[in-house]
């Protein structure tokens, strides 16, 4: 789907207002999940580029979006640290979870929902993480989060672009807004918690 034809792909639906209050209310659990967030991201993105080693474009664009995502944790650690915050374990997160069980395994669709999926749950942190720098108060967290939820916004897209790419066109808006109506239903469902997702 070209750039500009982005505006006809389904919209998610805001947050739950509880969200951003009970993330700065423990501000402390939110990073924490924030760093493991962009640790798991990375990874995926260096798992896709393995899975399709023949499809050089994408595998260009998963190593370079894996190195950012590790920059971000890098950043996010190094504010973690300076805080003298304990970094916590890595936990299941039942959302990405939920969203990777709606990816096909067939081989004639599992590259388009692989794709789509996570563009969507790239989307969502772009909404989440424009939450926080907008209601955070302090200076530089402010501008730190407004960068990354531009980082985010340039992610969801570049997966959607892929798509486009790699994958049957006429088969990317009808299978993309059913995946966002599935994860508008799966975020109004979730629990709030301090977490990204």
């Amino acid at each position: 789907m070209a750039k500009s034809d982005l505006s006809k792909l389904a919209r998610l639906i805001p947050s739950p207002q509880a969200w951003v209050g009970t993330v700065l209310q423990d501000f402390e659990t939110f990073l924490q999940d924030h760093a493991s967030a962009e640790k798991k991201a990375s990874g995926m993105a260096l798992s896709m580029a393995s899975h399709y080693p023949d499809r050089l474009d994408l595998v260009n664009a998963m190593v370079d979006l894996a190195v950012e995502e590790l920059n971000h944790y890098r950043e996010v650690m190094r504010i973690l640290l300076g805080r003298k915050i304990v970094p916590s374990a890595d936990r299941k997160d039942a959302y990405v979870t939920q969203m990777n069980k709606q990816v096909r395994k067939d081989a004639e669709y599992f590259l388009l929902d692989r794709l789509l999926v996570a563009g969507i749950i790239e989307r969502r942190g772009a909404e989440r993480f424009g939450l926080v720098a907008e209601h955070i108060t302090d200076p530089a967290l402010k501008k730190f989060y407004a960068a990354i939820t531009a980082s985010e916004e340039r992610h969801w897209q570049l997966f959607v672009e892929l798509a486009w790419q790699h994958c049957p066109a006429e088969e990317i808006q009808p299978r993309f807004n059913q995946l966002a109506e599935y994860e508008n239903h799966l975020v109004s469902t979730l629990p709030v918690t301090a977490s990204l997702h």
